[in-house]
């Protein structure tokens, strides 16, 4: 019997800045022929002309829209995603239907890059914004999921590339030399797939590793 296939959920990928869901097709084509569901949705608009928490919206819709009231799922965001996921699980009820919850390079304490735009999305976005101060303020209920963040210490888009850190859940860093090659490294992809492979089980202390 393989118990581990009776745990895997369909996934849910969720893209970045200026991204659309085709970021994920080397990841999705991995996961899928690994044998999971995936889902993913474009977020509109992308490029930070609305805040964080009405993508987030979009989120939550699609899950109702897609899965069943009962259905437990697996996200997963990249970058922006990641903080767009963090909403939907912190603000809009996802901390009741997600179990495994993966931010790949996310800007948990922001990014000095946001400051290049006034867009509301990546206002949002910088450091000590009001936005990530608030959902910081409550980060520990991650600690209820099976909560994994992955970085690359060499992010020239999150920066400082720490940022991505948090204080629950598993760390692991995948040291790739650029923000868009953690979607499609090999090291990230077997990340990916061994934290949606997990058991799901009560959170560890934060723990760190490299790959």
């Amino acid at each position: 019997m393989n118990i581990e296939n009776q745990q895997r959920n369909p996934v849910l990928l969720i893209h970045g800045i200026d991204d659309t869901e085709a970021v994920f097709h080397k990841m999705a084509g991995h996961l899928g022929l690994q044998g999971w569901s995936v889902y993913s949705l474009d977020l509109l608009p992308n490029n930070g002309d609305v805040g964080l928490d009405e993508l987030a919206k979009q989120v939550a819709n699609y899950v109702t829209a897609t899965f069943a009231p009962e259905q437990r799922l697996d996200l997963v965001g990249f970058s922006m995603g990641g903080i767009v996921s963090r909403y939907y699980v912190q603000r809009l009820g996802g901390i009741n239907r997600v179990q495994r919850f993966i931010t790949i390079s996310s800007p948990h304490h922001g990014t000095v890059v946001a400051y290049g735009s006034r867009r509301p999305g990546c206002v949002q976005m910088r450091p000590d914004s009001i936005f990530l101060k608030d959902l910081n303020s409550d980060a520990v209920m991650l600690g209820q999921l099976d909560f994994t963040s992955i970085w690359t210490p060499y992010d020239l888009m999150i920066v400082p590339a720490n940022s991505s850190q948090m204080s629950v859940g598993s760390e692991v860093i995948v040291p790739v030399p650029l923000h868009p090659w953690m979607l499609t490294d090999p090291r990230s992809l077997a990340v990916v797939k061994a934290a949606l492979a997990e058991p799901v089980k009560l959170p560890l202390l934060n723990k760190k590793s490299s790959q």
